[in-house]
């Protein structure tokens, strides 16, 4: 969407992995044992783990930093080359450790039925001088960056040395830290802004600290309310938030200082969620980078979390898919509301990263001025409100004769343009109450007026908007229509 995903430089930390994939067809089984025989067709090579996490913040199209250990091995080449091909992704901060086998996943496939999957791995406690060096990368990458993920796949990256040291920086430095754990251990996470574990995870974290069902039954993490109670339970461990991701249940964003945020999964052909838990904490970093809340980025995750598992194997998210999709998500538009019903579709809006445009009238008579102001208006951002002034609001502005149609009619005609997704009518003299309630993004009207004059201005300011005044038609008002009709018409003599 207009602005959604700001360039601004994140940090990503952790375990770097090489997914490969063999497709091809299995026609018959194998004469020498009872497996199938696999006809090759197709092989590829994609950046896993924390790699595939930097890929998917790249996609969404901001710089990457990225920190962790390759070997000196052929694997370790073909995941630098797969790296390269983004030119967001900098590659000056791997740490090369002659000793370390690059870990590679092959996965074997029949069409989109995974057959096999072989592992090549060999972990070894990683040497002092390995460990100084990630401190020393991620220190360096954190001077020019917003947001360090790390991105934990139990493949050692991820020490006690080097978390404590990477979030002690951070934190200095007033950097949000989001972690994708895998430790049974939360509290070797503490600090972190953000942890977002799924199912399996946050359960082994609650057997491992024996937090016990205030039911005194087994957890289920099934239904919100157990959810909740498990994340609130958890959530000292960390002294942060919470987002458990639920897999076909969407997710849960449990909050130190606000409410619970349950968001719905969507419903998708293909389910496929390798490298989903990626997609979800680069989106969320993404969408933090660019100054959104922690529930719009959320909300934003969910949908991106949707179209990654709608594709086979590891996938990332564009920039442009994730656009296109929250737009449809947000497609309602025409409505004419009452402000509190007004209040929580807009809310609705910038959860999924909308800017929203306010502008305001009486567009008594509809006229080729007030369709470029509205176009104009369109033109700044994604979502365009429309405040109305009622019929009782413009007879104490423009004396008895006006409005000349009723609000109803006036609104009708109104919503019908293309380019107005809500109207909302205020009974006031000015659309101040309307604006502070629903606090867009920008604020317009026309250019007859200055910056400084515009009602409502300082209060679109104050929340980090601004005021656009749009050009004006010369000859277009609604004031001189109803004058050449008077002119055009004028009374008849009652005395002849």
């Amino acid at each position: 969407m207009t602005d959604t995903l700001n360039d601004g430089a994140i940090t990503i930390l952790g375990d770097l992995l090489l997914d490969q994939y063999i497709t091809g067809d299995v026609t018959r089984i194998s004469p020498e044992a009872p497996v199938p025989v696999l006809l090759s067709s197709h092989q590829r090579s994609t950046p896993g783990g924390a790699a595939n996490v930097a890929v998917n913040v790249a996609a969404l199209g901001h710089p990457v930093h990225l920190v962790g250990v390759v070997g000196t091995d052929q694997a370790a080449r073909t995941l630098r080359q797969a790296l390269s091909v983004w030119q967001e992704i900098r590659l000056d901060s791997l740490v090369d450790d002659a000793s370390w086998t690059t870990i590679t996943k092959t996965r074997v496939l029949s069409g989109r039925q995974q057959i096999v999957r072989l592992d090549n791995e060999k972990l070894v406690p990683f040497s002092r001088a390995t460990e100084e060096a990630l401190i020393a990368s991620t220190l360096k990458a954190l001077e020019t960056s917003r947001i360090l993920i790390c991105s934990d796949y139990a493949k050692g990256v991820l020490s006690d040395r080097v978390l404590h040291a990477v979030m002690e920086a951070a934190r200095s430095r007033n950097i949000p830290v989001l972690v994708d754990p895998k430790r049974a251990d939360l509290s070797a996470y503490r600090g972190a802004s953000l942890l977002t574990p799924n199912r399996q995870e946050l359960g082994k974290a609650l057997a491992a600290s024996g937090i016990a069902h205030p039911a005194g039954r087994p957890w289920t993490l099934t239904d919100d309310e157990e959810v909740e109670q498990a994340c609130a339970a958890i959530a000292p461990l960390t002294g942060g938030d919470i987002l458990l991701t639920r897999s076909e249940k969407g997710m849960t964003l449990w909050q130190q200082k606000a409410a619970p945020l349950h968001c719905r999964a969507h419903p998708s052909e293909v389910y496929d969620v390798s490298g989903a838990g990626d997609t979800v904490i680069a989106t969320i970093a993404c969408a933090l980078a660019s100054g959104r809340s922690l529930a719009s980025a959320v909300t934003m995750a969910t949908t991106a979390a949707a179209i990654a598992v709608s594709k086979l194997g590891t996938a990332f998210v564009t920039r442009d898919e994730l656009h296109q999709k929250l737009l449809e998500e947000i497609a309602d538009s025409g409505a004419c509301l009452p402000l509190p019903d007004a209040c929580a579709i807009v809310e609705n809006w910038k959860r999924h990263g909308a800017s929203v445009v306010l502008t305001n009238g009486c567009f008594d008579l509809l006229h080729p001025g007030h369709v470029s102001l509205i176009q104009f208006a369109a033109s700044q951002g994604d979502k365009l409100i429309v405040a109305l002034n009622t019929d009782a609001s413009i007879r104490r502005l423009k004396g008895p004769r006006r409005p000349l149609q009723t609000e109803q009619a006036r609104a009708t005609v109104i919503r019908a343009l293309r380019h107005v997704d809500l109207v909302v009518l205020f009974d006031e003299d000015t659309p101040l109450d309307i604006i502070s309630a629903l606090k867009p993004h920008v604020l317009v009207k026309g250019a007859d007026y200055r910056e400084d004059e515009v009602v409502g201005g300082d209060v679109v300011r104050e929340h980090g908007g601004r005021v656009c005044l749009a050009p004006l038609l010369d000859g277009h008002s609604t004031s001189r229509i109803v004058q050449t009709m008077d002119d055009s018409h004028p009374a008849k003599d009652t005395q002849q």
